[in-house]
């Protein structure tokens, strides 16, 4: 089972969270948008010229600067579906949205999702079509004229677009449409050591063995923590030494749907990070565990440590920002 899980998640199409179990004893609340979680998704669109697209503001307190199209997803819509209303609502330009491009979060509060989009119809909105959603839109070569940017967060954005165009760093990723009911992360823990690169992955054995799970949204009695905090935790659960180095290498996807607010609000962010000092000769197996409930597996199987492996090496992940 576990070897069709990690199957699954490297060719982007993840892997169902339990309704119930399966996670960490700190157990979070059920996501609730616009209550204890807030998502953003945000487009960065590029023409032949690598020109953007951005939009002029509407709201009294940005009100003439200029950003992406971007805002805040609603009840019941998946992730895509919010990108192309954004985009539609702010700029007039229907789109598709190619990848994922990166995810930027300061805990549950607020995980905003970074797509790269083409646009596939409509017409650029004119200021005769100024609303409460945007005044224009216009494409943007990002150097003349000089616009009054809301923000120049964006200015990064822009450039990881532009790269990626160029030549893309990882396999595109689209959200997975699969029901989660909390915030929280799926983990492939890697360990390579040994002359032979050697592959053991990190498995939890209750309920038969699987990738980790934790969970990192709100509960009752604490708000949620940033995502990359529970990397940490988990090797604290495992019972491994606090020495061990432990680095986040980014996403292979993450998996969401939110048909039914309240109880599917929430998202699964498969993680990849690796222990211990890669490639080191003089590190042959991974850690040790305290923990019985964890054991680290061997991948023996070519193909499957291969693909591991060399997207390992090749660093072919979405990056997270915290």
């Amino acid at each position: 089972m576990a070897a069709e899980e990690l199957e699954a998640l490297l060719g982007g199409k993840g892997w169902p969270v339990p309704a119930a179990g399966g996670c960490d004893p700190g157990a979070s609340e059920p996501a609730r948008l616009r209550g204890n979680v807030c998502y953003v998704v945000l487009a960065v669109l590029l023409n032949e010229k690598d020109e953007v697209l951005v939009m002029q503001e509407a709201k009294a307190e940005c009100y003439g600067s200029w950003y992406l199209p971007a805002g805040r997803m609603e009840p019941r819509e998946t992730v895509a579906e919010a990108v192309r209303r954004e985009v539609q609502e702010e700029t007039g330009l229907q789109c598709r949205p190619l990848t994922l491009l990166a995810v930027e979060e300061r805990g549950p509060s607020w995980i905003r999702f970074v797509f790269l989009a083409r646009p596939t119809g409509g017409t650029l909105k004119s200021l005769q079509q100024a609303d409460a959603e945007s005044l224009q839109a216009r494409w943007w070569d990002r150097e003349s004229p000089a616009l009054p940017l809301r923000s120049r967060d964006i200015l990064p954005l822009m450039d990881l677009a532009l790269q990626y165009r160029a030549g893309p760093r990882h396999p595109p990723v689209l959200p997975v449409e699969l029901p989660c009911a909390s915030v929280c992360q799926r983990f492939l823990l890697a360990f390579t050591g040994g002359r032979d690169d050697s592959l053991w992955v990190l498995l939890e054995t209750t309920g038969g063995p699987h990738l980790p799970l934790a969970t990192s949204g709100p509960s009752a009695s604490k708000p949620g923590k940033r995502l990359v905090t529970a990397l940490p935790q988990l090797l604290q659960r495992c019972g491994a030494r606090p020495e061990v180095a432990v680095r986040l290498q980014g996403l292979l996807g993450l998996q969401h749907l939110g048909r039914d607010p309240g109880r599917s609000d929430g998202v699964c962010f498969n993680v990849v990070a690796t222990v211990g000092s890669e490639g080191s000769q003089e590190e042959l197996a991974p850690p040790a565990l305290q923990e019985p409930a964890f054991t680290w597996w061997e991948v023996e199987e070519a193909a499957l440590k291969s693909q591991v492996l060399q997207r390992l090496h090749a660093a072919a992940f979405l990056p997270i920002y915290s």
